[in-house]
């Protein structure tokens, strides 16, 4: 994967605010900002769910097991 040095990160700062304009730049951090964190939300809201199903579904399963070991003849 590749690494984003410093030198990097400054000349991608300097080229946004010369593209964008040094009164923009603060307001295009905030939407980006916004969007990250959005995303963020959403992803961490799929992982839930996904782990609240596997909790469920392994729930059942134990269950389920319980109930054949208690019903099986001795």
């Amino acid at each position: 994967m590749p690494q984003i040095g410093w030198l990097e990160i400054l000349i991608i700062v300097s080229i946004a605010i010369i593209v964008i304009g040094p009164k923009d730049f603060p307001v295009m951090l905030k939407k980006v900002g916004s969007w990250i964190g959005s995303a963020k939300r959403y992803f961490s809201n799929i992982q839930s769910e996904i782990t609240s199903l596997e909790t469920e579904d392994l729930t059942a399963e134990k269950k389920e097991n319980n109930n054949l070991e208690n019903n099986e003849p001795k």
